[in-house]
């Protein structure tokens, strides 16, 4: 009997299963993620090699002219290896990571969520997977905020590939695009793209895309060749807060 479960649970039936609890689902980039895994031992007893967790999100890319969507590894960790789950036995296993800064916000159609996995020799091994909220923190906030102050609209949110020059460490940049609706800038641009490099509690790092409206001749041509589209790294600390829409009008206004 106990070899015929042992066949079974290699191919998952009657193995150890795994249930990962979040404390808090709804987080920001750079904060703490904690809660416990849960793993409850199944018919035989089986030995646990390593227990992970893995951080994924979807991007868009694109071929042959057409866009389909890809998931990417954002980060991993070992939460415990070298375990062993007797029959009907549970075991909880608390953890806590920092959320990488690199970490998009879901929004649009971007997902975040955390894969767990145990890696058991021989057998199938069983997993869990987690979504995430991943919202703006307080300085973040405050950009979006600015933003619409200054007349300006969210339009689109994609995290698409990115070139070698613009993305970080992953494959992808989050994009936001934003399109003024009235305001100074108002008729006087096509739009913006806020390119999110990374996001830290009091230090954004962005890449900014002012995309001028066309006038003339020469406008017509530029836009043609992309030439009315300038491009502006900022860095925006936690004391830039008070003068956030007096500083983004100034950078604007400059390129625009």
């Amino acid at each position: 009997m106990s070899f015929f479960q042992k066949a079974l649970a290699s191919v998952g039936i009657g193995a150890a299963k795994v249930d990962t609890i979040l404390h808090q689902a709804r987080i920001s980039p750079g904060e703490m993620v904690s809660g416990e895994i849960v793993i409850n031992g199944g018919n035989v007893e089986q030995t646990i090699d390593k227990i992970y967790l893995r951080i994924f999100s979807t991007y868009e890319k694109e071929s042959d002219e057409k866009k389909y969507t890809d998931i990417s590894l954002i980060d991993s960790f070992l939460a415990a290896e070298n375990l062993t789950i007797g029959v009907k036995e549970q075991k909880k296993i608390p953890f806590s990571f920092c959320l990488t800064k690199y970490t998009p916000l879901t929004l649009g159609k971007t997902k975040v969520w955390i894969s767990t996995g145990l890696d058991i020799k021989n057998a199938v091994d069983p997993s869990d997977k987690d979504y995430l909220e991943i919202k703006a923190n307080d300085l973040l906030s405050s950009l979006f905020t600015s933003l619409s102050e200054l007349g300006f609209q969210l339009k689109h949110v994609e995290c698409k590939k990115g070139s070698y020059h613009t993305r970080n460490h992953l494959p992808f940049l989050q994009e936001l695009e934003y399109m003024p609706v009235s305001g100074p800038f108002y008729r006087r641009l096509d739009e913006i793209e806020i390119m999110l490099l990374a996001v830290e509690e009091k230090q954004l790092d962005l890449l900014i895309q002012i995309d001028k409206k066309a006038r003339g001749l020469s406008g017509l041509f530029a836009e043609a060749f992309d030439m009315d589209e300038q491009f502006v790294l900022l860095t925006i600390m936690e004391e830039d807060k008070s003068i956030l829409k007096q500083k983004l009008s100034a950078i604007i206004e400059q390129h625009a």
